[in-house]
C-alpha cells in the first residue's frame, strides 16, 4: 500500500474532493470495481468545475467549456479499496493548453494520506457546432492556472 504525507503530496497542489464508495460499487471479491475509479474521479472533476460555474445543462450550444471530450485515460491501481465509505479524489492540472489539458488524479483516503490509484486524463475542448477543438475560455483558464502543479 502506498502511503504519502497529505501535507507534502495531497495538499501541496490541486484540490481534494470528497467522494463516497457505496456497497454496490464493490465487486464479487469485496473490492472497489476497477471501472468505478474513473467514474468517481469524473464525479469529483465535475463537482470541482461546477463550483466555478462550468456545467452541462443539456444544451451543447451553450455548454461552453463543459463541451469537452476525453482523449486519453491512464490509471494505475496501487492498493485495493475494500469497504464502502468516504474517500477523496485529489485533482490537479499537469498541463493547460489552448484547446486541451491534462489533469492528474489520486484516488485516496478522505484525508489524502493513503493512495489507492493514480492516473492522468487528457481532455479536449470542442466547438459544439463543428465538434473540432476550440480554445478554453479565459475564465476557465484562470481557474485552471490555480490547479497547475508546479514543475518542482
Amino acid at each position: 500500500m502506498t502511503v504519502e504525507s497529505p501535507s507534502a503530496i495531497a495538499l501541496s497542489h490541486g484540490r481534494l474532493i470528497p467522494v463516497t464508495v457505496h456497497f454496490d460499487d464493490l465487486d464479487a471479491l469485496g473490492m472497489l470495481h476497477n471501472a468505478r475509479y474513473p467514474l468517481l474521479v469524473e464525479r469529483a472533476w465535475t463537482e470541482l468545475w461546477q463550483e466555478h460555474g462550468v456545467r452541462f445543462d443539456g444544451d451543447w450550444a451553450n455548454a461552453g467549456d463543459a463541451c469537452n471530450v476525453v482523449k486519453e485515460l491512464l490509471i494505475s491501481y496501487e492498493a485495493p479499496v475494500t469497504k464502502p465509505g468516504g474517500y477523496g479524489v485529489h485533482l490537479w492540472l499537469d498541463r493547460l493548453g489552448n484547446t486541451g489539458l491534462t489533469y492528474g488524479f489520486r484516488f485516496c483516503s478522505a484525508d489524502g494520506s493513503v493512495t489507492y490509484a493514480t492516473g492522468t486524463r487528457v481532455l479536449v475542448r470542442l466547438d459544439a457546432g463543428t465538434l473540432r477543438p476550440a480554445p478554453w475560455s479565459e475564465a476557465f483558464r484562470a481557474v485552471g492556472r490555480t490547479l497547475l502543479r508546479s514543475a518542482d
